[in-house]
């Protein structure tokens, strides 16, 4: 079957709940976590306040390289003061002089037009501005450039187009010059702004780095003792690759999203509102401009997102079900062949990947397409800004630096948009991790045991065992051991048999305390099970299941796993009572080798090295859980003799499924749908001719 696709973000079942959650978990890092918060959001703050202090800069530039025509204005008005009103008004109807203002300029141009070349020459009056004279001659040569131009109206482009051809001095007094006080000042503002924002941004980076990794770290161990405390119970219900999801990918995506996504929706909610709040204070009119031409692209953008999420969908569905389907026949790629299922395989196959290839052809189209449609709205913006920018400005309503200022507005303003959109995104899968782990964090744990005082040492242990009439069910509705009763002498071999589903498990997990009984007790030494700790009574036993389990590791530390203090000669002793010395000896590096639970061992050679495992612990009772059901009949028999010189003076509990391997057992404990139904030594269950006897014959019938 298909695995669930993993690709889709898991939604929040309470965001708000979980995120509150979350933060009250993070404790000693809320100092740092606010710190940095802090810190984004005054480096948002200084972000939205730059632009506007550039335009400041660009308007000082902007006023530096271009002709003073202030100045000109000034030195035209000297002119007009300083003029010899005893010629200009010779010959002149007093009456016919206009009285305003704005008239009176062309009318003297005109009377200026029509004086001879003498009485120009000592019309003017000579003067001096900023530190340079302005001749009589200076005064005409200027006149008679101006003399065709409507210095009232289109006086400033004329001007430019004709500053050549004006006087040295003139030129000289309105030739470009940078206030370079103000500039400094200017720039020494927008610098400090600047350093300052990428001085927070920078702190607010290491501190949510710091704050993400040192929150995962305590997760995990919070997350591994806490394994440690949770009943067997919970590893039956839930399934090991959830268990692990939730120590790997979940905290991994707390820690990733930490880390960016809570510092940049901060940083990008401030900027926005700040970007809006400063456009409306250096120019509303553009403001207006540059918010509309933005919200009409993302309309247009948010209804083709809206139309293409669905095969964003369908390719996440279609993946899992191909990647299931290469997993599933990959698996049973033997199944596959010797049943010559592979056309029927490959037709399965080709249809799945045809519909991922026509959902993921439209997904990659529609996705390669947000980013052209993300440029055409910055663009559209730009060009927005710019048109309105520049009939203001010829209106005299703004400045060029406005226009610069509000070009890097429009960033500023779309840019946070889709950056909002993603860190929500990213907090709904941190909002959902979180679910997950608190979920693992809130399960039942196992009892506390720090009131029992009593201890059994392993070396001081008789090996007398009661089950006195024990109940159990790992449903309380539905119980499997029902009034279990035997009692076992020290050193005895006691093997459990019958049919699956028996409770032959069942009873190690009671004895080993894995699970809590319902009824009755179980005594060693007529210690109550009750009276000991779990490590106390794990201490105790030597176990040997049916799953093997190799650590990444040598065969030596495979070998004495958590045991000190043991020798080499120990080892090899425990290997050649076992009979996997051999196969240590032809290992390149003998006890030094290094193995893993790869298929490079079998499953048999597994099974002899974890059974030597359990040989090199010294306790006084050993179970032995279907151990020898992956070894071959003649290593088979190895073990058998071997164990039964090892369990001289020991007790020992056996689980089988082959009854051949359990006939020198000292008692044989028959159980089925929870009770004992038979007991006793192999011969004397045969004799009975009871349901051991039934059981015993099935294996061997054909």
């Amino acid at each position: 079957m298909p695995r669930p696709n993993m690709n889709i973000t898991e939604k929040s079942k309470d965001f708000k709940g979980s995120l509150l959650k979350l933060y009250k978990s993070i404790g000693a890092f809320k100092k740092l976590l606010i710190t940095a918060m802090i810190l984004a959001l005054f480096s948002a703050i200084l972000s939205a306040v730059a632009p506007n202090k550039l335009a400041d800069v660009t308007d000082v530039i902007s006023a530096g390289i271009t002709p003073n025509t202030e100045k000109l204005q000034e030195i035209s008005q000297k002119m007009a003061s300083g003029i010899n009103s005893n010629i200009l008004l010779q010959n002149v109807d007093l009456t016919t002089i206009p009285t305003k203002e704005e008239e009176y300029f062309p009318w003297m141009i005109e009377r200026y037009k029509s004086l001879d070349e003498s009485s120009k020459n000592v019309l003017f009056n000579e003067f001096e501005m900023d530190g340079v004279v302005v001749t009589k001659e200076d005064q005409v040569q200027l006149m008679n450039c101006l003399i065709n131009l409507n210095i009232q109206e289109g006086f400033t482009q004329e001007m430019l187009n004709t500053l050549d051809e004006l006087p040295a001095s003139v030129q000289k007094i309105i030739e470009p010059k940078i206030d370079e006080k103000a500039l400094k000042e200017r720039s020494l503002i927008l610098a400090i702004i600047y350093l300052l924002g990428a001085i927070f941004s920078y702190f607010q980076g290491i501190i949510m780095a710091y704050v993400s990794n040192g929150y995962s770290k305590d997760l995990r161990k919070n997350i591994s003792n806490k394994i440690n405390k949770l009943p067997l119970k919970y590893f039956d219900t839930h399934e090991t690759g959830d268990v692990l999801s939730r120590v790997t990918n979940d905290v991994d995506s707390i820690g990733m999203n930490l880390s960016h996504s809570l510092a940049s929706l901060v940083s990008n909610v401030t900027l926005f509102l700040g970007s809006i709040l400063m456009m409306f204070i250096t120019n509303w009119i553009m403001a207006f401009t540059a918010i509309a031409a933005s919200i009409f692209g993302f309309v247009f953008s948010f209804l083709l997102l809206k139309k293409s999420q669905k095969y964003f969908v369908a390719r996440q569905e279609q993946l899992g079900k191909l990647n299931g389907h290469i997993e599933e026949i990959y698996s049973g790629h033997n199944v596959v062949k010797t049943y010559n299922g592979e056309e029927e395989a490959m037709k399965e196959f080709d249809k799945i990947n045809n519909k991922l290839f026509i959902s993921n052809r439209k997904s990659q189209f529609l996705s390669g397409i947000m980013q052209p449609i993300m440029g055409f709205i910055g663009n559209f913006g730009y060009v927005a800004v710019c048109v309105v920018g520049a009939i203001l400005v010829m209106n005299d309503y703004t400045t060029f630096g406005t226009i610069v200022a509000f070009m890097i507005y429009v960033r500023l303003f779309t840019n946070p948009l889709s950056q909002i959109a993603q860190s929500l995104t990213s907090l709904q899968a941190t909002a959902a991790a979180g679910e997950r782990i608190f979920e693992f964090m809130d399960e039942n744990e196992l009892t506390d045991e720090k009131h029992l005082t009593k201890q059994l040492l392993p070396t001081k242990v008789k090996g007398n065992i009661d089950f006195e009439n024990v109940k159990f069910g790992y449903d309380p509705n539905k119980t499997i051991i029902k009034n279990f009763t035997a009692h076992v002498k020290a050193g005895e071999k006691i093997a459990i048999v019958g049919p699956t589903g028996a409770g032959k498990t069942t009873m190690v997990n009671l004895l080993m305390k894995f699970y809590e009984i319902n009824e009755g007790d179980i005594k060693i030494d007529n210690v109550s099970i009750k009276e000991l700790t779990r490590e106390n009574i794990h201490d105790l036993f030597i176990m040997v299941l049916q799953d093997t389990w190799l650590f990444e590791g040598t065969v030596k530390d495979n070998i004495k796993y958590n045991k000190k203090d043991i020798s080499d000669d120990e080892i090899w002793q425990v290997c050649k009572t076992v009979g996997i010395d051999h196969f240590i000896k032809t290992l390149p590096g003998g006890l030094k080798s290094e193995v893993n639970d790869n298929e490079a061992i079998s499953k048999g050679q597994k099974q002899l090295l974890t059974i030597a495992r359990g040989m090199i612990e010294d306790a006084p009772f050993l179970i032995l859980d279907e151990a020898t059901s992956n070894v071959d009949t003649r290593t088979e028999e190895l073990v058998q003799k071997a164990m039964d010189k090892l369990m001289v003076g020991r007790t020992s509990f056996i689980i089988a499924h082959r009854l051949s391997t359990i006939k020198n057992a000292d008692l044989i404990l028959v159980m089925n749908e929870g009770n004992i139904v038979e007991q006793g030594k192999h011969e004397e269950l045969i004799k009975k001719n009871g349901f051991y006897t039934k059981l015993y014959n099935s294996q061997f019938q054909k």
